[in-house]
């Protein structure tokens, strides 16, 4: 009977490709087991594991190159030589001058492995580790996969990025398994750090610039040494697809640039194939987490320097919890590329003349960033606190601890179902599992009179509004940073959700309109919105959230806790973009430089909090937020920039801001009528002055 139309085929067929698609990529069927290493080093001598013998098979059994001869060969190469001749053209000066330009650039680079160097770090960091963290859990079933990947073919290792152990981790976890120690792309940062930047170079750190601007010839030292390593097949090369350290713990957009140069040699055939390895590292406690917060809140990030290491002993003293490191299967290019990347283009000219990407080229090489990124977030590790701050942050009031405790073995269950890669503790009470997250993150909540709620820093002396406003926003943004960890597991059905309480009956054109919104503080694959829209219908009817009669979606009896935890999720997104979209239309000057942009907003937003009440929504102050808020604007031609001498300044079409923010009050205005406990005797008049005082204006009120 239900099959009796073809609109319901359809929509059958749908749900069991959907379906299809979910169970090849569900992590549960397939995710591996963890070993602690740290046990090891519990119950043996540091010294003995540091000076135990160390021989890693390389790839093909390729002789390890020292650092003099790779430099040899990096300057001798024929795409050098040619960008040499080509500068010396244009500059007029001589190619011998180039010449020693090029070797200044790769004798400030590139990396001097040691091994007495790397023994040190074994000692050190083991002395560390187990200070720091109650566990260090890698699947060794991804160390064996690694481990024949190297062999075969070149390898390229790249970790998710949320702290500033992770090089250091993923170098002590190779070495404690005898693998082949990675060639690491570090900034230049850490080389202002005395003796400690030359022991990270001498430990495998390459070191590059943040930006290379039109530097022609350092572009061509840098990407020949990357390929000269991985044609060769001399290390693994690692380095962070996201750039940069998240400072929110979501996943950042990939950065594209060194990810074509490794891919090209496949390109070129230089090489038969190249295995990209996505590795997820997952810290139940984050080293850096109010550091984070007040980064987001504009505090300048401390400079890397030795004497700031030395201070920063005291967190030994820390209990930091568990860190999980999941070593993904690695993902052959040269499968990637099959029937997606003509490469006999590539045989029309020199390989040793540098080519602009082709249009098809760059379209796979995104593609792929985005893939390797979904499967980082797909194996991340979910401790129970992440579930807790989701919730907490919805209740920033705070909650009965029983309540919380309920709630969150609620919502453990919803994100199993939705294939969430969960460390729950096996036969532990929850009430002493909540009680030991609650003790693990003491600095960010606390438990008085049997209610939980999130710590502020206690004041030496009195304080402005601002001033306390700051401290406060600290507080969330630290929990925030660990609720954004579970984003990637709820974010499709949640925009769904979002788009089921919009005014407008088109639910697919509201969800499409978020997700192109929100595609700069989410991994969203480009051209996977109607995939993502289907995998949120399949993933909410799986729950019984909703129901799909005909072609409608339809929210279930059962189904309302569920969509209002989801509208709760994206509601600071909702109106932290809010926020931006009024500030460009009320406040902003005609002349408003990109470099004013984040101080105004910040200023702006504070003037509602503090001097009107209105708007308590405090992740709108992270700069984070309002960068993403901006990139959304420009992507939808709602803003433009013009460069005015040495400023860019930004150009506001009112009318297109305006809409947008009509569209997201419209959002913001369901989410609080859901939320607020309506009595037939409520007059339309109370409920809008109640939306007034929560920060929008009459003119969202029809």
């Amino acid at each position: 009977r239900e099959l009796s139309s073809e609109s319901n085929i359809h929509i059958y067929c749908l749900n069991i490709l959907v379906f299809v698609t979910l169970q090849q990529r569900d992590p549960m069927l397939k995710r591996d087991g963890f070993e602690d290493i740290l046990e090891e080093r519990r119950n043996s001598s540091d010294l003995k594991y540091a000076l135990r013998c160390y021989a890693p098979v390389l790839y093909k059994g390729v002789t390890p190159c020292k650092a003099n001869m790779l430099k040899n060969i990096v300057l001798q190469s024929d795409q050098l030589r040619y960008v040499i001749n080509q500068v010396s053209q244009e500059s007029g000066e001589a190619p011998d001058i180039i010449q020693e330009e090029a070797s200044v650039i790769l004798e400030e680079m590139a990396h001097r492995l040691q091994i007495s160097t790397v023994r040190f770090f074994a000692f050190a960091l083991s002395k560390a580790f187990k200070t720091l963290f109650q566990h260090v859990c890698v699947n060794e079933e991804g160390i064996q996969r690694l481990q024949q990947a190297i062999q075969e073919h070149p390898v390229v290792l790249l970790p998710s990025h949320r702290s500033y152990m992770d090089f250091l981790l993923m170098s002590y976890i190779l070495y404690t398994y005898d693998l082949a120690l990675p060639v690491i792309a570090a900034g230049m940062d850490f080389m202002g750090m005395k003796f400690v930047g030359e022991m990270l170079r001498m430990s495998g750190a390459f070191f590059i610039r943040r930006s290379f601007g039109g530097d022609k010839l350092y572009w061509a030292v840098f990407s020949e040494y990357v390929k000269t390593m991985l044609r060769n097949g001399f290390a693994p090369i690692e380095f962070f697809l996201e750039g940069t350290r998240s400072r929110t713990c979501k996943s950042l957009t990939p950065k594209l640039g060194l990810l074509n140069i490794v891919i090209e040699p496949f390109f070129k055939g230089e090489v038969f194939d190249v295995n990209l390895v996505p590795i997820s590292i997952s810290y139940e406690r984050i080293l850096e987490e109010s550091l984070y917060a007040r980064e987001l809140l504009g505090v300048p990030k401390p400079k890397e320097s030795t004497s700031g290491l030395l201070k920063a002993r005291r967190i030994l003293s820390e209990d930091y919890g568990s860190i999980h490191v999941y070593f993904g299967q690695p993902v052959s290019v040269r499968s990637l590329a099959q029937g997606k990347v003509n490469r006999s283009t590539y045989n029309l000219f020199p390989r040793h003349i540098p080519r602009k990407p082709m249009e098809e080229t760059q379209s796979f090489v995104n593609d792929t960033a985005y893939r390797i990124v979904r499967l980082q977030e797909d194996n991340m590790v979910l401790k129970p606190w992440v579930l807790m701050a989701s919730l907490l942050l919805q209740n920033l009031e705070g909650m009965e601890l029983s309540v919380l405790t309920e709630q969150t073995v609620w919502l453990r269950g919803l994100a199993l179902s939705y294939a969430a890669f969960l460390d729950w503790p096996d036969h532990a009470p929850t009430a002493k599992v909540v009680s030991s997250s609650l003790a693990l993150h003491r600095g960010l909540a606390c438990v008085s009179g049997g209610r939980v709620s999130l710590v502020v820093g206690e004041p030496l002396g009195p304080v402005t509004p601002e001033e306390a406003l700051f401290n406060r926003a600290v507080s969330v943004l630290s929990c925030a940073s660990y609720r954004n960890q579970v984003l990637h597991v709820f974010l499709r059905p949640a925009m769904l959700a979002v788009a089921m309480l919009h005014l407008s009956d088109e639910v697919y054109n509201c969800f499409s309109f978020l997700w192109d919104m929100f595609s700069n503080d989410f991994i969203l694959c480009p051209g996977d919105t109607v995939q993502d829209f289907e995998e949120a219908c399949y993933l909410l009817v799986k729950t019984g959230a909703v129901q799909m009669p005909q072609q409608d979606i339809v929210m279930t009896d059962i189904g309302q806790p569920t969509l209002s935890f989801f509208n709760g999720l994206l509601e600071p997104f909702l109106q932290g973009y809010q926020v931006v979209c009024r500030y460009l239309c009320e406040e902003a000057s005609e002349g408003l430089t990109e470099k004013q942009y984040i101080p105004a907003v910040r200023s702006f937003h504070s003037v509602l909090c503090v001097f009107t009440g209105n708007l308590r929504c405090y992740e709108v102050l992270s700069s984070d937020m309002q960068k993403n808020a901006l990139a959304a604007l420009l992507r939808m031609d709602a803003v433009r920039k013009v460069k005015v001498a040495d400023q860019v300044t930004l150009i506001v079409n009112k009318m297109a801001v305006n809409s947008i923010d009509d569209i997201l009050g419209k959002n913001r205005m369901i989410s609080h009528i859901n939320q607020t406990q309506i009595s037939p005797s409520l007059s339309l008049v109370a409920v809008a002055e109640d939306l007034c005082r929560d920060g929008l204006t009459p003119s969202y009120i029809r």
